[in-house]
């Protein structure tokens, strides 16, 4: 066992000292990782631009609406000019633009009727009438005000209280009402909230490990075609000691791999118990050893490194896109049958297990078995295929 052990070691030993596989294995994983939870990770559910023209210059209600807008976290205020909305309405630069008119605050003063305009190109897209109802919202509350500042005069007419002291109380009553509402609106999570780091975390490492493990069969077909695997039978190594180092190396490989990806999503996001984070490294072992045995047959039925390349391409992307990788998939659909067929399925609903449902290995009979299965069946099939010279044993 010495043997196979001594060229594991020294084949991890040339894969960490080669800084493309590390970067390809190692940074382009966490990179991805990285660009993923910027995009999915974020608490706020929307945050888009207005983009407004003010024509009422010095308007003390305009100036109170963009006021408003502008205290909203999920909306930026971008001023234009009117010639440079129009423009970029034209270019389709923009697809909306809010247009206050010059005379919006001295009708509101003068107590009438008073509106905003939208301008929008085809149907203002999808950001565009969100952000159009956010508005919306903002000059009801103001409306709000206005009807409730306009009866409250009314009724006290004829008494001799002052205009601005109705105008402060009147006003103060609204900020009561906005702080603590009569009718109130909740949430209430059913079931487990979506996590972008646990949700991505287990395709990650699975289709980077198999895409990483499997490429690796070209390194074997490149070794075999300048007679290196020959030149190693020269030495007291057997082809079935030749072969176990080569299966070890590809496990070493994928589990350092898997090792420093979960290191860092402990460190930094704290996904595991020291249980659990022993145990997703038992199910990379397992998956690890199920990668490396295929990566041994595309390996023994390449006859180049080219095609060795295409196999482990091709059979990668087979795997990973019905596997569930980075979306769930309905029960009841097809692809939900032919994912059976792939052994990310099993990989990623054992992490998934672990990681978000806080289960442990011994819930994980199907998967871990499956996945075993897989790592014996092609062990036997690559030592049956496995060749030294090309074209011979």
């Amino acid at each position: 066992m010495t043997r196979p052990l001594i060229v594991a070691i020294k084949e991890v030993r040339t894969y960490l000292q080669d800084k493309g596989d590390l970067a390809f294995s190692l940074l382009l994983p966490i990179a991805i990782f990285a660009l993923m939870y910027g995009a999915f990770g974020r608490d706020f559910l929307f945050h888009g631009t207005a983009h407004v023209v003010n024509e009422d210059k010095g308007g003390t209600y305009s100036a109170l609406l963009l006021e408003r807008l502008d205290g909203l976290e999920m909306l930026d205020v971008e001023m234009l000019s009117s010639e440079e909305a129009d423009s970029r309405l034209e270019r389709a630069d923009v697809l909306m633009v809010l247009y206050i008119p010059r005379d919006f605050s001295d009708k509101l003063t003068a107590g009438e009727p008073a509106q905003v305009l939208f301008k929008q190109r085809g149907h203002g897209g999808q950001q565009g009438q969100i952000v159009a109802g956010i508005i919306r919202g903002v000059a009801e509350e103001m409306n709000q005000k206005f009807q409730v500042h306009n009866q409250v005069k009314n009724h006290l007419a004829g008494t001799n209280i002052p205009e601005d002291r109705i105008e402060v109380t009147t006003q103060k009553f609204l900020d009561r009402e906005r702080e603590h509402p009569i009718v109130g609106v909740r949430e209430e999570t059913v079931g487990i909230r979506p996590d972008p780091v646990s949700q991505f975390l287990p395709g990650i490492v699975t289709m980077f490990v198999l895409f990483a493990i499997t490429l690796s069969a070209r390194a074997i077909v490149e070794e075999r075609k300048k007679g290196t695997l020959e030149r190693l039978l020269t030495t007291r190594l057997s082809v079935g000691q030749l072969f176990a180092g080569k299966f070890l190396a590809c496990i070493s490989r994928g589990f350092v791999q898997t090792l420093i990806l979960l290191i860092l999503a402990y460190i930094v996001f704290q996904l595991f118990t020291p249980l659990s984070f022993v145990q997703a490294l038992v199910i990379a072992v397992v998956f690890a050893a199920a990668a490396g045995a295929i990566g041994l047959v595309i390996a023994s039925i390449a006859r180049s490194e080219g095609g060795a390349t295409w196999i482990a391409v091709f059979f990668t992307m087979t795997m990973v896109m019905p596997g569930g990788t980075f979306f769930p998939i309905p029960e009841d659909s097809v692809i939900y049958v032919i994912s059976k067929a792939s052994i990310n399925t099993y990989a990623n609903d054992a992490l998934n297990t672990i990681i978000v449902e806080g289960g442990s290995l011994a819930d994980l009979g199907l998967e871990m078995g499956v996945l075993a299965g897989v790592a014996i069946a092609g062990l036997v099939l690559s030592r049956i295929l496995f060749k030294v010279m090309p074209g011979g044993r």
